[in-house]
């Protein structure tokens, strides 16, 4: 982790304030986005230029309205492949999920689905090698999150909260779109079979969820039990990994609910 310190701090907030642009001082001073953006919001708070409360009020907490379709499709992309962390030159926690470059239209819709759920928190993405972290800071990730915890997901108890449940139970589609779309993938399977002598090739298209944690992947099976979706369990190795869908009738309601990334 890169700690910056006062003098980098104090620049940036020099440029902020003779109205540069937070991309542009981050790209200039060798500065993540989101610590820019940090920066600016906690200097304009001290000067007292944010308009309204300087806290976001939450859902959970001060019984702000929920979109509850987007919170569904934001739970799953984070039990998929997502992380809350806490770095101590925010002190606020970030909830990043992290996503290939081959897919810049899932990139998209998971930052929509952050701006939707936290519409008072800016977002922001960070470039990575292949791919881009997509981000929110909020001191109530933990209200909304209740799963996070130290370790790996796949080394603790991952089960729904009550509220979370009834969520998942009346948008099942969202939480298994965020889902397939962070841990998840359409592909193409082939085989050879020989019919009246000649050997054909046969294609046909399948679904996988790839999780570690049991507990994550029983939660996608009880979502797919859900709207109807016959699954089975592959091994990986010895490991089961790998929620396979394949049968047609359950291939055709997965396209059209959730599709190939894009």
């Amino acid at each position: 982790m890169n700690l910056h310190g006062t003098e980098v701090r104090q620049r940036a907030l020099t440029l902020l304030r003779d109205g540069g642009r937070n991309a542009d001082v981050a790209r200039q001073l060798n500065v993540p986005l989101g610590t820019i953006s940090y920066w600016l919001h906690m200097d304009r708070s001290k000067r007292g230029e944010c308009p309204g409360p300087h806290d976001p009020k939450c859902p959970r907490c001060d019984g702000r309205s929920l979109d509850s379709a987007a919170y569904a499709y934001l739970l799953g992309l984070y039990l998929g492949d997502g992380h809350i962390s806490q770095y101590s030159a925010h002190r606020v926690p970030n909830l990043m999920i992290t996503l290939d470059d081959a897919w810049p239209g899932v990139q998209a819709e998971a930052e929509h689905a952050m701006r939707t759920v936290f519409p008072d928190n800016a977002t922001c993405r960070v470039r990575r090698t292949g791919c881009h972290n997509i981000k929110v800071y909020s001191k109530h990730l933990h209200c909304l999150f209740p799963q996070h915890g130290p370790g790996k997901k796949h080394d603790r108890l991952i089960a729904l909260a009550p509220w979370q449940q009834d969520i998942v139970e009346a948008y099942p589609w969202m939480f298994l779109r965020g889902l397939i779309q962070s841990d998840g993938c359409r592909i193409t399977n082939w085989t050879e079979r020989v019919v009246g002598g000649v050997r054909k090739r046969y294609e046909y298209p399948r679904y996988f969820f790839a999780n570690k944690s049991d507990d994550i992947r029983a939660l996608c099976g009880a979502a797919l039990d859900l709207v109807g979706v016959e699954w089975s369990t592959l091994a990986r190795g010895s490991d089961p990994f790998n929620i396979s869908i394949a049968r047609k009738a359950s291939v055709a309601l997965m396209d059209h609910h959730i599709g190939p990334k894009y």
